[in-house]
């Protein structure tokens, strides 16, 4: 079986309430055959498969990018809601304050916050070693959130040294405790196979978990297993519903694939006009893949209108992000200067530039 290549980059990507992300190229089978080509009107709308770098193991962790933060919801206990609601109105000194009361008569929640506050500089000034002693301390309380968080700090390397090993120990235990998160980063080690042995049917399994509890980077990863029949029967079917729910939760990448899907009418039925729709936004939302689909489609009026300013313009905004497409540079050629001109001023104007 050829396994699916990933790209595996242990960085932060903050979440609930502190949490973090290790990121793929979702998994693909074997690359297409040969590359595709349209001379007419395309019928069908394919996604180019590309070989993904491989994963490039670091001795020193990279700077931290800007959190991206989705507050946990708030629990049961009123004390904590005061501090989850100051955190939501984004009131961190507030919620420091609170927490760290909160935090002195042993309340999990409370040293989970505090966490998330000292690892995004929050009210305070960044420290990754608070924010690890943090949550280890909610951790040992068995916090979930806190255990997946400190998890990621460890294999990062921040707060302290590298230890892959105590990382998967809590991300297993976080997982069991149903920390979608969890499950799903420890699904990427499985596939990776360097953290882990490689196991590709475990993968799919904590993948399935993930995606169960709603998780849309989980639900489009195994929607690709599902595709692809990796450590699961090949179910085009299954693939789809996947991918739809992915989509709901605005994973552009699903857009893609369901678009395609629909566009094709693969694994569902065919729906060119609401393929367009969605290949609309997945573009709007920067997807050069997406750009170059509906480049495609409003150059030849499939599924929708013939609209050729606009159709090149998304080609050209798509081929400043390496998407460029021969085929479509020697029709642009072709067109008539005043809807080059157009075409070119929009993609322009899209891009920002002059």
């Amino acid at each position: 079986m050829k396994l699916p290549r990933i790209t595996l980059l242990a960085t932060l990507l903050l979440t609930t309430p502190a949490a973090a992300q290790l990121q793929i190229t979702p998994p693909a089978a074997t690359p297409s055959p040969a590359p595709e080509k349209q001379k007419t009107k395309p019928h069908t709308i394919t996604k180019k498969k590309e070989a993904a770098p491989a994963p490039k193991p670091s001795s020193s962790p990279k700077p931290a990018p800007a959190p991206t933060v989705i507050p946990a919801p708030p629990t049961d206990n009123p004390n904590v809601d005061l501090v989850f609601g100051a955190y939501q109105r984004g009131q961190y000194k507030t919620a420091l304050e609170l927490a760290t009361a909160r935090a002195k008569t042993g309340d999990p929640k409370a040293m989970t916050m505090l966490g998330e506050l000292y690892s995004n500089a929050m009210g305070i000034r960044r420290d990754y070693a608070k924010a690890a002693e943090w949550y280890k301390r909610a951790a040992d309380a068995g916090d979930r959130e806190a255990m997946f968080a400190l998890a990621m700090l460890r294999i990062s390397g921040r707060g302290g040294p590298v230890d892959k090993g105590e990382a998967v120990k809590l991300m297993a235990s976080a997982a069991k405790l149903g920390e979608p998160k969890a499950a799903y980063n420890l699904a990427l080690l499985y596939l990776d196979g360097q953290t882990l042995p490689q196991d590709v049917k475990r993968s799919a399994e904590l993948l399935r978990q993930a995606a169960d509890a709603g998780l849309p980077e989980a639900q489009y990863a195994l929607a690709t297993f599902y595709k692809e029949g990796t450590g699961v029967p090949k179910d085009p079917e299954r693939a789809v519903r996947l991918l739809q729910a992915a989509s709901l939760a605005d994973n552009v990448d699903a857009e893609v694939e369901y678009a395609i899907a629909m566009f094709n009418g693969t694994g569902t039925p065919k729906n060119q006009p609401a393929a367009v729709a969605l290949l609309r936004k997945a573009s709007r939302q920067g997807s050069a893949i997406a750009q170059n689909r509906l480049a495609w489609v409003l150059i030849n009026g499939v599924g929708t209108s013939v609209d050729k300013v606009e159709g090149f313009k998304w080609h050209l905004v798509a081929k400043t992000a390496g998407k460029g497409d021969p085929e479509l540079d020697k029709q642009l050629s072709d067109l008539p200067a005043e809807d080059r001109a157009k075409a070119e001023a929009a993609a322009r104007k899209w891009l920002g530039t002059k």
